[in-house]
């Protein structure tokens, strides 16, 4: 999957969907992330819940339906150590 570098000054819109794709679902972060995909922010404007925001890339909307009909395949370890780290962030910040 190619990686998409975002320069600290080119502003992505977090509520376009067309060039960011977005979850509150931590297990759906997890595996996204731990797959490669590009997480740009953690959205906290709603103080109950974080919404996680990836920048949009053409294999996610794939792997998320994937994720959901529970046919993605990812290394339980790999997707542990992910979720730990996402925590992390969401606790830490």
């Amino acid at each position: 999957m190619k990686k998409i570098v975002i320069r600290k000054t080119q502003r992505i819109p977090p509520n376009n969907p067309l060039v960011v794709f977005t979850t509150f679902d931590l297990g759906a972060a997890t595996a996204l992330v731990h797959m490669g995909f590009i997480l740009l922010t953690l959205d906290r404007s709603n103080p109950k819940k974080i919404k996680f925001v990836f920048q949009k890339d053409k294999q996610i909307e794939e792997s998320i339906r994937e994720y959901w009909a529970d046919t993605l395949l990812i290394g339980a370890r790999g997707f542990f150590d992910t979720i730990k780290m996402l925590k992390n962030r969401i606790y830490s910040e």
